[in-house]
């Protein structure tokens, strides 16, 4: 993921989800390299539920 379009997912997940940066961070560090995976981990964890993630799966496909 370009850093640009990184950056606009991070703000995505604060602003329009409402994910503290902490829940963010979290998953960062568990999906090292991988940064696609960040949707999952975040369900995967209980910080987002079911709907939040298909939102989230969503914005993705407008990118």
């Amino acid at each position: 993921m370009p850093t640009l379009t990184y950056a606009r997912f991070i703000k995505f997940l604060q602003e329009e989800i409402d994910l503290p940066p902490h829940s963010i961070a979290m998953a960062q560090r568990s999906v090292d390299e991988n940064v696609g995976l960040i949707p999952m981990v975040l369900w995967q964890y209980g910080l987002v539920t079911l709907e939040q993630l298909d939102r989230i799966y969503e914005w993705l496909e407008t990118i």
